[in-house]
Formats: structure tokens, sequence, C-alpha cells
């Protein structure tokens, strides 16, 4: 039947999951929007879609709430990869997917009732490439660069991980900075794709917390690819080892980066719910 779908989460970080093939719909931004809508829709952070790949084992296209296109996702390809495994896309327990921030390696470590539960994703190099990432910076890398926004400078360490992150270490996380630089950050000129923004406190040489705010999807609960971001500018800096415990207000994450800057992530994810998109739903919705 078409428009099945799968809701799954990776430390309160959720998405919805459809096949490109069994779906009566577009992927414009309105039906994006409404379906991640808590009131008028399912609710979600964000939309994966299984796409066909001729390069990698699998494709997934990654949608933000607001109807735009993630590069890639650390949870979401978490999500992903339980879903393939789940309805047995691929009874392997290593695969490769094609996101449009490159190719993954994704590993199921841990199953439960036949259910993929632990999961672990090799993420790509760490790129700190000013142009590459892409940042506006007069500087071939923008590490410990003083931008200003909504009237006060941040010292800002940017690094893509198929997607751009800006990292600002501090002594002291407050939820309430981060809800009003964030979007400033998010959307300043100095960043042409618009950036994902965390802030970072160094707990130990070993763990690190952080607070999310997401391009396209706000304040979050956790996100795999900031983990992964947030990793690599602590490492460069010399404020850690390489091997890290990424600890976020969702739960936590395992991130480990060697010395060429290739990342491995690892982490839980849990179904939620499983279905059909509703008539009446579709009825509000651009179709195919």
């Amino acid at each position: 039947m078409k428009d099945f779908f799968v809701k799954s989460h990776g430390l309160g970080n959720d998405y919805i999951v459809f096949n490109s093939n069994e779906t009566s719909f577009q992927f414009t931004e309105k039906n994006i929007s409404l379906i991640c809508d808590i009131h008028y829709g399912i609710g979600s952070d964000g939309i994966l879609v299984k796409v066909p790949s001729t390069k990698a084992d699998f494709g997934l296209k990654i949608y933000n709430p607001d109807g735009s296109e993630a590069e890639k996702s650390g949870n979401g390809l978490r999500i992903f990869s339980k879903y393939l495994y789940d309805c047995q896309y691929t009874r392997s327990k290593n695969f490769t997917i094609e996101t449009p921030g490159g190719i993954v390696t994704s590993k199921v470590i841990e199953e439960k009732g036949r259910k993929a539960s632990l999961i672990k994703v090799d993420m790509g190099k760490a790129i700190f490439k000013s142009s590459l990432i892409p940042v506006s910076a007069g500087t071939e890398e923008c590490f410990g660069y003083p931008l200003e926004a909504g009237g006060k400078t941040f010292q800002v360490n940017c690094v893509s991980v198929g997607n751009p992150h800006c990292v600002i270490v501090t002594d002291k996380l407050d939820q309430d900075e981060l809800m009003h630089y964030g979007p400033l950050l998010e959307k300043h000129p100095f960043f042409p794709n618009r950036i994902n923004v965390q802030f970072a406190k160094v707990l130990s040489p070993s763990e690190v917390e952080i607070l999310i705010w997401e391009r396209g999807a706000g304040y979050t609960l956790a996100s795999g690819s900031s983990s992964c971001a947030v990793a690599a500018a602590v490492i460069k800096k010399g404020l850690t080892s390489r091997d890290l415990t990424i600890r976020m207000q969702g739960g936590t994450l395992q991130v480990g980066i060697d010395e060429d800057w290739n990342i491995h992530m690892s982490g839980e994810v849990k179904e939620i719910a499983y279905g059909y998109l509703s008539d009446e739903l579709l009825s509000l919705m651009d179709v195919k």
C-alpha cells in the first residue's frame, strides 16, 4: 500500500521515513511542512526519503521541517539504517548510503527482537577549509574567528561533516543564549548556505556537553552531525582526546575521529510508530 511511513527517534531527534517509490504525494515544501507539523500533521524534526542510488546500496534525501534539504544527518542516518534493516530492504548488517553530503557506511551493532537498536555510522571526513564549508572568511580556515551577531562577538570554529557547522566553545551552557543567538548565527550572511550552531562545554578529556540550534529545524534535543562537528572542533583545538562521549539533552553519542579526520559515530535508535497517511491529510497535499 502507498504512503506507508515509519517514525523513529535518535535521542529525541525524530524523523519520519518514506519510500519514494511508494508515495502518492510530492515532497514539496508545503507537503513536508504539513507532515512535520505537530498539530496538523504527524509531527517531526524532519523527513527521510529512500531513493534509488547508482553509487551506494541505498540513496537518501533528508528534508528539514521548513522544506529545505539537508546534506547529511547523523541521527537521520541511524534512523534510516534502522528502517532499511527492520523493513528488510537488507539483511546485511553492513551497507552504504548515498546522501547529498557524500556516501557513508552504516553498521548494525545490536538488535532487539530482530530490529536494529544500536547503529554505527562512518560519517566521512571533517573538513576545515573555509571555501568548502562554506563560510565567507578571508582565511584558509575559520577557527577561533571573531564573528558578531546581535551585538555580541563569538569566537566561532567552523567545520563541515557533510553539512556546515559553527561550534562555539564556552565555559557555561545557557539555553536562553542559544535560543536568542542560534537563529541569528544560522542566517548570518557570513554563512552563504546558512549553518548549524552548537554551544559546547568540555567536561573532561573524554566528555563534551552541547546545546544545538539546527539549520532549518531550530532547537534540537540531539544531533548526530552536530556531535561529530563538535568532536572535530574540540579535538582540533587540543582540548580533548579523539574518542569522545557527546552529551546532549536527548542523550549521549559516542564519536571517534582518527588522525586523518575520519569520523565514526554510534548510538541508539528507537521506533515510535508506523502507519499510513490518511485520505483526509492527503487531500490537503500536492499529489504526484
